[in-house]
């Protein structure tokens, strides 16, 4: 069983394809920008991120910046010399699913055409033998409730024929995420059902044809963690490959979640890898078939000129409108005409780790926090004469510490987490304890307090994201020298 991600941290709702002896993954993104994070890898255990799908002004911003909006979980293929990629918008939802193409899967991709008449979530795109393209998703039209397809043209998004309801799970809750395969003369039909929670779980069923009787696996689900003491849970959403030996294998979402009952997940809904084999025609999930690499997610940043690292994200909007270079810093600040903060963001990958950076107002505030969303976060304001240490957790916000700090100088700022002790017997009540501190220019640490993580997890802020660290830039500019990130070496996995 895997214990451990193979893209770590806010990476959920994967999907896969093939072309060659290389393989690309796709997430969603939600409310940051630029969406659907690209992944590259030649051994489905190492990837690293090679783009986004979805960049610039003409599909996002994504609707409003509010938390978990934006663009939900998306289905990449590669048909035709092609790669196809297909997602929702929820903000626009009304217009239907939106499609972009390109011929490499780093970019660019094409500007998007809208499925109209297809109100939903999760859709997918699958090709049969005559090469009739099939959109296939979870339905919310009150008039066709349930995993509907059609046949469409990919290239503009019209649909070809009437929609029609496909098998609707097992009966579990949510039944969403589907993808249709075409194999071996059979339709299969993978979806994820029981919610995106603890009794998350993927099921499938086959058909000769899409509009005849579904029959279930005899082994439903193929794959679940619920009620399991282990490590991973919620595992579901899963997407299925074919390796170049003719093997299979699968990639999921799952979470770690730390502390007591009910647990508290702080990194976000993550990706995971088994393998499959298939057996009388159906596919069984090996879940320790594969061994989740050690990564060093370790990196400094001192923002050069040219292109930003895809790690860097922004919310509502593209970062790069927020940024322009001042000297040998990155100055950071809000569009001329909107109330909106600038955020610089990247996400947490690890349960153990120390952000640093180097910064200083230049007409605005300066912020440095860890973060599920806007009401959930720690973080370290900077003004003309101070630092305050401050706590947000829901309608509350307090200001726990604070340093006085010399108007003409940069500051030197450290977000800390690390697991909280327990054991077995005596679990932590919290998933990870936060540090806050300013650092001096000598090293040393002035810690304005450590303080219980789980008030910045998903079960405590709800929605579909992770945690993530942002630079902020408040009524004005600030300037950025450097960010580090550094990973305990025991957490460097996965």
């Amino acid at each position: 069983m895997a214990d451990a991600p193979i893209i770590a941290g806010f990476h959920p709702d994967p999907s896969i394809c093939r072309v060659g002896e290389d393989f690309y993954i796709a997430n969603s993104s939600f409310e940051y920008s630029p969406g659907v994070p690209i992944w590259h890898s030649t051994d489905l255990r190492h990837w690293g991120q090679i783009g986004h799908a979805l960049r610039g002004p003409s599909p996002l911003p994504p609707g409003a910046s509010l938390a978990s909006t934006g663009i939900y979980a998306p289905t990449l293929r590669h048909h035709d010399g092609r790669f196809w990629l297909i997602t929702t918008d929820i903000a626009e939802i009304q217009r239907g699913h939106l499609i972009v193409s390109a011929e490499d899967a780093a970019g660019p991709w094409s500007e998007p055409v809208y499925t109209t008449g297809t109100v939903g979530i999760d859709p997918d795109l699958c090709w049969d033998e005559a090469g009739v393209c099939h959109l296939t998703w979870a339905s919310f039209d009150p008039g066709l409730p349930g995993i509907a397809s059609v046949p469409i043209d990919p290239a503009t998004g019209e649909m070809r024929d009437a929609p029609q309801l496909l098998w609707p799970g097992t009966g579990l809750a949510a039944p969403e995420a589907p993808h249709l395969y075409r194999l071996d003369g059979w339709w299969y039909l993978l979806l994820a059902e029981g919610g995106t929670e603890r009794g998350h779980a993927v099921t499938i069923a086959r058909s000769r044809t899409l509009d005849g009787d579904w029959e279930p696996a005899p082994t439903n689900p193929i794959l679940s963690h619920r009620s399991l003491s282990v490590p991973v849970q919620n595992t579901g959403h899963g997407d299925l490959v074919q390796l170049p030996d003719g093997s299979w294998a699968m990639v999921y979402l799952g979470v770690r979640p730390r502390g007591k009952t009910p647990g508290f997940h702080t990194n976000g809904r993550e990706t995971f890898l088994a393998g499959v084999e298939w057996v009388d025609g159906w596919p069984v999930v090996v879940e320790d078939r594969y061994e989740a690499p050690v990564v060093d997610r370790a990196f400094t940043e001192t923002f050069p000129e040219g292109p930003l690292h895809p790690r860097w994200v922004s919310r509502g909007g593209s970062p790069e409108r927020l940024l322009s270079k001042d000297g040998e810093s990155l100055r950071v600040a809000p569009v001329d005409g909107e109330q909106a903060p600038a955020i610089l963001a990247c996400r947490v990958t690890d349960f153990d780790w120390t952000a640093d950076v180097v910064l200083q107002p230049a007409g605005g505030v300066a912020r440095f926090t860890v973060q599920i969303d806007e009401a959930h976060w720690y973080g370290l304001t900077v003004s003309s004469d101070r630092v305050d240490a401050v706590l947000r957790i829901g309608p509350a916000s307090t200001t726990v510490g604070q340093v006085p700090r010399d108007p003409g100088d940069p500051v030197a700022l450290r977000l800390r987490a690390r697991t909280a002790p327990g054991d077995m017997f005596r679990p932590a009540d919290e998933a990870d304890l936060v540090t806050m501190a300013v650092v001096d220019a000598d090293g040393r640490e002035q810690v304005l307090g450590e303080f219980d993580g789980r008030y910045v997890s998903t079960e405590v802020a709800s929605g579909f994201t992770g945690r993530v660290l942002t630079l902020e830039a408040h009524g004005g500019p600030i300037l950025v020298d450097s960010f580090r990130y550094t990973v305990t070496a025991s957490e460097s996995v996965g």
